[in-house]
């Protein structure tokens, strides 16, 4: 008998590369097969980047899915999946496309595998245009891993926009079943940090972003820590503030770039830092995003966060193409929300 499509549209939303992440993650982890036409309809260049071609690649290899569009600028994909098979994968972007990102479009299949597995992810970890490793494993992975799986991160090499060049190793000890996770509150205040990394950059532009920083926010002594990464890992600098409360660690990020100055960089940080401590949600906007496949998959859990993007709006969608769940957002005060998620 011939197995049902789910029919995407990649012109849905925000129309960027979640849409077919999430759908390759879950049809990984249900054994749906979709077809997605218009990918990335909504970006500058649309159709397969590198990074997303990587991304359906590696899906295909861990659970033997028939592919048929898998080319570099293909708007069209179809994905006809096998049974997911845990083990020791490596996959490579090949460019300063995000790794992180590849990570994560595998990582819903292998966190409730039966066995674990092992990768090697090499290409771009620090890209401006996704989540960087900093954030994965200080705010993402701990938050997962409280929900049964143990993972853990470890890079060896950075790779920075355009060049490239990073690696970084993912160990997953999974768990079938998830526990759901609750978040409705930060609890208290534990650290605050803010790092400023160079590679192949004068050290003085970390000394000003600090400066900024310790200007804007007070944060002071061990607060303020500067890190400069080997000459060959560079050109690249990343602004990194984390805000570790009892129940939750929030990771504020911002990217040096050629004719912004490093004050300006500090004030991108400090602006979505800023907004987190103004108000009391545990759970900031890119983090809200990355939680909610975890959290249906569970089959129920919950968190408050404010700023609730259309890309997360467009996530829900998706996700609910896969599975039955329901998921509600309850306004509880002028842009801060509640999102419950139930089987």
């Amino acid at each position: 008998m011939t197995q049902t499509l789910i029919q995407l549209d990649g012109s849905l939303g925000e129309g960027g590369g979640q849409i077919l992440r999430t759908a390759l993650s879950l049809s990984m982890v249900t054994g749906q097969a979709f077809r997605i036409e218009k990918i990335r309809a909504g970006r500058e260049k649309p159709g397969l980047l590198r990074q997303h071609l990587t991304a359906v690649n590696a899906a295909a290899e861990i659970c033997g899915a028939t592919v048929e569009g898998a080319a570099i600028s293909s708007r069209e994909l179809t994905f006809s999946p096998g049974p997911v098979k845990a083990g020791q994968y490596t996959f490579t972007v090949g460019s300063a496309g995000s790794t992180t990102l590849v990570l994560q479009t595998v990582l819903p299949a292998l966190m409730i595998a039966k066995e674990p597995s092992s990768l090697t992810l090499e290409g771009g970890t620090h890209n401006p245009h996704a989540p960087p490793l900093d954030f994965l494993e200080k705010a993402f992975v701990p938050l997962v891993n409280r929900m049964g799986p143990t993972i853990h991160l470890n890079l060896e090499r950075a790779g920075f926009y355009p060049a490239g060049g990073g690696r970084f190793f993912a160990n997953i000890e999974p768990e079938p079943k998830l526990t759901p996770l609750h978040l409705p509150a930060r609890g208290a205040l534990k650290r605050q940090l803010a790092k400023a990394v160079v590679a192949a950059l004068p050290g003085d532009i970390a000394k000003r972003e600090l400066a900024q920083i310790e200007k804007r926010l007070g944060w002071t002594g061990e607060q303020l820590q500067i890190r400069q990464l080997p000459q060959e890992w560079g050109p690249g600098n990343i602004l990194t503030l984390e805000i570790e409360s009892e129940n939750v660690t929030e990771v504020f990020t911002s990217f040096g770039m050629k004719g912004v100055s490093a004050e300006a960089v500090a004030e991108q940080a400090f602006g979505e830092a800023r907004r987190y401590l103004a108000c009391d949600a545990p759970v900031g906007p890119h983090l809200a995003d990355q939680l909610l496949l975890p959290i249906a998959l569970a089959g129920g859990g919950s968190f408050v966060t404010y700023d609730l993007t259309e890309h997360a709006r467009t996530n829900i969608q998706v996700i609910q193409r896969f599975l039955l769940v329901r998921f509600e957002v309850i306004e509880r005060k002028p842009e801060v929300c509640e999102v419950k998620i139930s089987a």
